[in-house]
């Protein structure tokens, strides 16, 4: 992995660490940008290496470099980068990197706090799925579908949990199930009796929940 490293423009390493408590010491002496994370380690395994780390203020980006591919929704539940199997291919954790380079081009930025991508289990491999694709999000007891053009992927996450996440202004929650697209709403529609429905832009009708109304109808200007 250093060898790989050392081939990578802009890339220095400054420290390796045998087990979880070691890597956890040397990020506090060294303060990296960037921590590549086995998830399994001696003692304090990846996962939790990266849970601590998360909680800090400013903590380096994390690319879980791993031979086992199970983890990897909560990898990204834990704001992993990028999470790269083994055997590496250098291009792969080239690309891993030139993603942390840009997420912290990206930190200056108010919208940085909004989520911009999501990586789904897809079969056999991570799909990466810009969040401005996604037309509807679907609660599903602990998980959540994506709906992107025609396409669904289910991801391990709370729709609560997500909406947070989420920019408001480019994302809108009708009901405690749903959550849409603004601009993929193309009307309102009374059903009488208090009732209203989101109309979209593939025809679909979708209830409105009470208590979401409010803020659908003061998206429409009413």
């Amino acid at each position: 992995m250093q060898v790989i490293c050392a081939r990578i423009d802009g890339v220095t390493v400054v420290g390796t660490a045998s087990d979880g408590e070691a890597a956890l010491r040397l990020v506090d002496a060294l303060t990296p940008d960037l921590l590549l994370l086995d998830l399994t380690m001696p003692g304090t395994d990846g996962l939790t290496v990266a849970r601590q780390l998360s909680g800090r203020e400013n903590p380096p980006a994390v690319i879980f470099v791993t031979a086992h591919d199970e983890f990897a929704v909560e990898a990204f539940d834990l704001d992993a980068i990028d999470y790269v199997l083994k055997p590496v291919a250098p291009d792969r954790l080239e690309r891993a990197v030139s993603r942390v380079v840009a997420r912290r081009g990206q930190r200056t930025e108010l919208s940085s706090q909004w989520l911009s991508e999501f990586w789904v289990p897809h079969r056999s491999e991570l799909v990466r799925v810009p969040a401005q694709d996604v037309q509807r999000i679907d609660a599903e007891r602990d998980y959540v579908r994506l709906h992107v053009n025609g396409q669904s992927f289910l991801l391990l996450q709370t729709i609560t949990g997500l909406e947070e996440r989420l920019d408001p202004q480019q994302f809108i929650r009708i009901h405690r199930s749903c959550i849409v697209r603004r601009d993929y709403v193309s009307g309102l529609k009374h059903e009488g009796l208090g009732v209203w429905s989101v109309e979209t832009g593939d025809g679909e009708t979708l209830r409105i929940g009470r208590t979401y109304l409010p803020a659908v109808k003061k998206m429409a200007g009413r």
